[in-house]
């Protein structure tokens, strides 16, 4: 069962989820050794593989490191669930094929170390310690496809191009206007 790991404070940015110093390296096992390191010396040495980080709001903010992602996901962390995220390190995170869960008052129903459940196809997080049950905001069929796929570049070798030009084509235009 995955412990949570409790970031309560809002605005975590990505300097404090993996130190620009430590951006030598686009390998996740490498900038996993120095995942929030400025914010807790011990998280990386406790953390297994599939635990959960709950944080505050605005979660990923400053930079647009992709690094971020990499660093949380190589330490073992399977999702981030926050009431928000900066938009850049939300995008990173789909891209990645990473789950970043939106869910209002996480922060209040876990403390460190709790065990969690999570289930994405009921769209809930259940933390064993209390009962409570959590339902995060869903995540969009596209999205989970890309986390499936293992990222965007892998998501587009899965695809071909005709498949990829047929998705353009049949999709719905919200640009109006007339061509001269």
């Amino acid at each position: 069962m995955p412990k949570v790991h409790v970031f309560a404070r809002a605005h975590i940015n990505t300097d404090e989820i993996i130190p620009a110093r430590h951006l030598t390296s686009d390998i996740e096992s490498e900038l996993a050794k120095f995942a929030m390191e400025d914010y807790d010396k011990t998280f990386v040495s406790r953390v297994q593989p599939g635990d959960i980080i709950v944080a505050g709001p605005d979660f990923g903010c400053g930079s647009s490191r992709e690094h971020a992602v990499w660093a949380i996901r190589g330490a073992g962390i399977a999702a981030v669930i926050a009431p928000n995220f900066a938009r850049i390190f939300y995008r990173n995170s789909i891209n990645n094929g990473f789950l970043a869960l939106e869910c209002e008052g996480i922060v209040e129903a876990f403390e460190d170390g709790d065990e969690a459940d999570l289930n994405l196809q009921a769209g809930t997080i259940s933390n064993k310690r209390t009962g409570q049950v959590m339902t995060f905001v869903p995540v969009a069929q596209f999205a989970l496809d890309v986390q499936k796929a293992g990222g965007w570049l892998e998501y587009m070798r899965d695809h071909s191009q005709a498949e990829l030009e047929a998705e353009t084509l049949n999709s719905v235009s919200t640009q109006g206007g007339h061509h001269a």
